[in-house]
């Protein structure tokens, strides 16, 4: 079913998708959700921006690759793509020019921690040893963008963020501004799933996106992740229970699952 919507020329409805499976609406919807972590109408939404972002890093006109994506209207493309994009697509395809990200780098006992919020939420949390390390990092997410060292009412986010790296199983209560493709997003949202001092294998992963032979790409949109702890890519593990590599570093990886209590092993 996935295939089917990826290859539609335009948004198959939940009817057409129905009776095509040869289901009732509502089990499809709950059946397809359970599966694969997104409603088939937020799946076909995050495919067609994956599939804008694909064009305008290639350089391609916003025109075509609204068209090409299968957008009906332009309404329709920049309402639906600015959820994923988090800016209009003419500033993504500039590296972010005119986009403002409010950031600030602080300590933890993970050593040092860069924080970065648009306007709908927190969309970076990297941590690393050096700050000008972190900052690079940020720069080279958003060239164009307008970067703002931010101000004394930014501190609150950065304590809140700080008090979930100290404290994984407290949560965060802050907007997220979450970016990737469709696969990406699929495997961040069953991530944010799995319960504090709990762990899963890559493959345990992949079968709960729906897709068991998908472990190598499950692997790649684990490391993508630039929402450390908020999106707790350190809870999956090897098979055999050890711990593999952690995009920001094994050793925290190992202090974070201790903090939360769960069972791991060392090779």
């Amino acid at each position: 079913m996935c295939r089917y919507i990826e290859q539609a020329r335009s948004e198959p409805s939940l009817s057409e998708l129905a009776a095509w499976a040869g289901l009732s609406a509502a089990h499809l919807q709950r059946v397809f959700k359970a599966r694969i972590g997104l409603t088939p109408k937020g799946y076909a939404a995050a495919h067609r921006a994956a599939r804008v972002r694909e064009a305008l890093v290639q350089g391609g006109s916003v025109t075509q690759a609204m068209y090409d994506a299968g957008y009906g209207s332009s309404g329709r493309f920049y309402e639906q793509t600015h959820a994923v994009l988090g800016m209009t697509p003419s500033e993504f395809k500039a590296g972010g020019r005119d986009h403002c990200i409010r950031f600030a780098v602080g300590q933890c006992s993970l050593g040092a921690v860069l924080v970065a919020a648009s306007e709908r939420g927190v969309c970076a949390i990297l941590l690393g040893e050096e700050a000008d390390a972190l900052l690079r990092d940020l720069q080279d997410r958003f060239p164009a963008a307008e970067l703002i060292g931010a101000d004394a009412g930014f501190e609150q986010c950065v304590a809140q963020v700080i008090g979930l790296i100290e404290a994984p199983q407290l949560g965060l209560q802050l907007p997220l501004d979450i970016r990737g493709t469709a696969f990406q997003q699929r495997v961040w949202q069953a991530l944010r799933a799995i319960p504090p001092g709990q762990t899963v294998s890559y493959s345990e992963l992949a079968e709960r996106i729906g897709s068991p032979k998908a472990v190598r790409a499950v692997a790649g949109a684990c490391a993508a992740n630039a929402l450390a702890v908020a999106i707790p890519c350190h809870r999956v593990v090897r098979s055999d229970g050890s711990l593999s590599g952690y995009r920001w570093g094994v050793e925290r990886k190992c202090a974070l699952l201790k903090r939360e209590g769960a069972v791991i092993h060392r090779e």
